[in-house]
């Protein structure tokens, strides 16, 4: 590794690439889980889904959507996540 590599400013902007690369490919798992467990009435909330940048919360979604039985069970834990990290 090389001294470049080693700098604060470094490592900032790779964990910003490094955690956007990763959501942009996560994204797309999610809606797909959505569309397979919900049907259409599931991808209605991947624009509020979307609007979430914080990847634990995208992964709590994501367990969640694998774990629920109801739209509004996945709903009510995106409202959750929402206000806890106001």
């Amino acid at each position: 590794m090389s001294v470049f590599e080693k700098s604060f400013f470094y490592q900032e902007i790779f964990k910003k690439g490094y955690k956007k690369g990763w959501r942009e490919g996560f994204l797309p798992e999610l809606e797909c889980a959505l569309e397979r467990k919900f049907g259409c009435e599931g991808l209605k909330l991947m624009s509020e889904i979307s609007q979430i940048y914080d990847l634990e919360q995208l992964k709590a979604i994501y367990r969640g959507v694998l774990k629920m039985n109801t739209l509004h069970e996945v709903n009510e834990l995106i409202r959750s996540l929402q206000i806890s990290s106001t």
